[in-house]
């Protein structure tokens, strides 16, 4: 067993043994154990906060092209990294496919790269001066320490989005994984390691951990990936302390296939939108609103699609791993129970495969007939699952589409270039996919609207996230300005309030 496995925290360059509680990690696919987990104490925690704060001051008083090279050497570690102990313990932990794991840990290194070469390009701005002589301008500065609390589906690249705007700002980071990937995301903390001393921490641990961090006063930023309703704790934890925070905080993200579809590729696009990852992505697609015309033949080709996926172990040739944990595929029974009770259709799936009885799998699952009572068209389902609502046209898509509390993201198939133009204008969602879904960009904001989120990640807003303004008014020569005290007499009025000539 890989010493990561052991309980422990880790501080920027070295692991620590954890003296909190220890915790059995289950592989959701075997249901064997994969090692142990921490939970940091609250001492600890404190001690880790005393030392990143203590870092970040140096590492805020690194110029810019310093700290640009520092986080390109990062990448480079990163690309140059053996990642496959990283790659095979998510798998274990939490049953991802390893080509996903082993592509997601190897593809981190571009946005430390994007980050470091935004923050030394744009550091503030001049701007035209109201009064002549004077020096007008303002600047970014880092905020201090950044608190990163990860999801399980995508610990590794989601922990470095935020990670490397923070870094790139001149913040420290202290990162809370999801306790289902902790020793995964302990194990990529190794290519930190060259960075300066203290200045990274990564402290396992349950939501006690998470709250602790966000509460501090030791941390002054916070980014947060999870549930509506941890999300909104967490916004409102931040807001009490007047602290920054983006909050990603999932959807049930719709796709419209339009009567201008081409169906074989809608269907093989929307069996990676909505299967990925057994459906365990924020941004999977969940709800389907297909026009009549194409209904039938968009179903039959979707169905053929979808059973030709392979159910199994990560580690294994599959396509469909397990979901994270039990009461994730119970949650998935009892929406998919509740829906064909309510009139929903089977077209495929629907059940725990025969030949799986280990483990927490289900069946990629196709539902037709379905209709807004259903609970599977309210909330977010995160698994297997995808419901097909058929519609008369591209306009009612539109509608049924957007009639949701959730509006992170939102896909249509189409070759129709006026529906492609109305479908990014009246989709209500922070990202639209047209043709090719869930596609992210480092250079593009990532995020949603309503109960999807607030603020954005990637991108300049997702640097400006982790930086605050300072303006600055410089007059190089002083003197006497004449709206400074005393006024002169003839400012004033008269007692008849005629102004004085």
């Amino acid at each position: 067993m890989s010493d990561v496995t052991k309980p422990c925290f880790y501080l920027v360059p070295e692991f620590h043994t954890a003296t909190g509680p220890a915790c059995d990690v289950t592989d959701p696919a075997t249901l064997e154990r994969v090692g142990q987990r921490a939970v940091v104490s609250g001492a600890e925690l404190e001690t880790v906060l005393d030392r990143v704060n203590t870092a970040q001051k140096l590492w805020a008083q690194t110029d810019a092209k310093t700290r640009a090279a520092r986080l390109h050497q990062l990448a480079n570690r990163i690309e140059t990294h053996d990642m496959t102990d990283c790659a095979i313990l998510m798998s274990r932990e939490m049953g991802k496919p390893y080509p996903e794991a082993i592509g997601e840990v190897a593809n981190c290194a571009p946005i430390f790269r994007y980050y470091a070469e935004m923050a030394r390009d744009e550091a503030g701005k001049v701007a035209g001066t109201t009064q002549i002589g004077s020096l007008q301008f303002a600047r970014y500065e880092p905020l201090g320490v950044s608190a990163h609390i990860m999801p399980f589906n995508f610990p590794i690249l989601l922990m470095c989005w935020t990670v490397a705007a923070s870094l790139a700002a001149g913040n420290g980071a202290v990162i809370k994984p999801a306790e289902a990937t902790t020793l995964s995301t302990l194990e990529f903390m190794k290519v930190f390691s060259d960075m300066p001393q203290d200045l990274i921490a990564c402290v396992p641990g349950d939501a006690s951990v998470g709250r602790a961090l966000v509460d501090s006063s030791k941390t002054h930023a916070v980014a947060f990936t999870g549930s509506v309703r941890a999300g909104q704790a967490v916004a409102e934890a931040a807001a009490r302390r007047l602290k920054p925070a983006v909050i990603e905080a999932g959807g049930s993200d719709p796709m419209i296939i339009s009567a201008h579809a081409p169906i074989d590729i809608a269907a093989a696009g929307a069996v990676t939108g909505a299967f990925h990852m057994s459906g365990q992505v924020c941004t999977s697609t969940e709800r389907m609103y297909v026009v009549d015309a194409v209904h039938d033949a968009f179903v039959a080709a979707f169905k053929a699609e979808t059973e030709r996926l392979r159910i199994g172990n990560g580690l294994e040739r599959s396509e469909i791993g397990p979901l994270v944990s039990e009461a994730a595929r119970d949650k998935v029974a009892r929406l998919v129970k509740d829906a064909v009770a309510k009139g929903a259709k089977v077209e495929t799936g629907g059940r725990v495969p025969a030949d799986q009885d280990t483990g927490w799998f289900y069946e990629p699952t196709i539902l037709t007939n379905c209709t807004p009572d259903m609970d599977i068209l309210q909330q977010e389902v995160f698994g297997p699952v995808v419901s097909l609502v058929r519609v008369p046209d591209f306009e009612t898509a539109i509608a049924m589409a957007n009639d949701s509390e959730f509006g992170l993201g939102a896909s249509v198939f189409t070759t129709d270039l006026a529906e492609a133009h109305d479908a990014y204008e009246k989709l209500e969602a922070g990202m639209v996919w047209i043709n090719n879904p869930m596609i992210d960009n480092d250079a593009l904001p990532f995020g949603g609207w309503k109960n999807s989120g607030i603020g954005r990640e990637l991108g300049r807003m997702g640097l400006d996230t982790f930086r605050r303004t300072k303006m600055v008014i410089m007059d190089h020569k002083p003197q006497r300005h004449d709206w400074w005290y005393p006024y002169e007499d003839d400012w004033f009025l008269d007692a008849g309030g005629r102004k004085h000539v």
